[in-house]
């Protein structure tokens, strides 16, 4: 009786430690490791460069829509569109082999959409429902039906996602903290072309 207690008592402690191994291996190579500093570096550069690309984005969304309800205006804004657009890829190159699995935080809360205009309603003449720009966004920029007031509205998201590129360059490396200066400097050249740049 006794030594079947014994018995009893020493499978419960084997099962046990089966269990406990089990417990241990999960948690040190079942599960990720904690990344290194270099890791964690890199998905900070990744998801400041996806935040960047996505301020850049919305402001490119925004000429899409503007030029969607105002055709006429194709020749003036083509050339910054265009310009945006490269923007957008050159901020987000290298994202997508750059970016750890593990960096999957709630989207960061992107803090770049709202101030590229993504926002922006009209705010004179009413506004018109462009066409989607193919970019996927559920609901598209509105868009004022006075082109003045459009390319107004334009200039002022243009000088916003400027501002977020230049605030974002603090705490980016080196050389994305350059091209975010460059990106940022030509946001503020093309608020300046769509409104007094277009005067006269």
């Amino acid at each position: 009786m006794g030594r079947t207690g014994t018995v009893g008592r020493r499978a419960l402690l084997a099962a046990g430690a089966v269990t406990l191994a089990g417990c241990t291996s999960e948690s040190g190579g079942g599960r990720p490791r904690k990344p290194s500093a270099a890791e964690r570096a890199a998905i900070a550069e990744a998801a400041l460069r996806r935040r960047s690309a996505s301020t850049s984005r919305a402001l490119l969304e925004r000429y899409d829509a503007v030029l969607a309800a105002h055709p006429p205006l194709a020749a003036r804004l083509a050339p910054l569109r265009a310009a945006v657009a490269a923007h957008v890829a050159a901020l987000g190159e290298g994202t997508a082999k750059d970016a750890p699995s593990a960096d999957t935080r709630p989207a960061d809360t992107r803090p770049g959409d709202a101030g590229a205009g993504r926002a922006t309603t009209g705010t004179g003449s009413g506004t018109a429902s462009p066409a989607p720009s193919g970019s996927g966004a559920p609901v598209p920029p509105t868009v004022a039906t006075d082109p003045a007031v459009a390319l107004k509205e334009l200039a002022a998201a243009a000088r916003s996602t400027a501002d977020v590129h230049a605030a974002t360059l603090l705490d980016a490396p080196p050389e994305y903290a350059r091209l975010l200066a460059s990106v940022a400097a030509a946001g503020a050249v093309h608020a300046y072309l769509l409104t007094e740049g277009g005067r006269g």
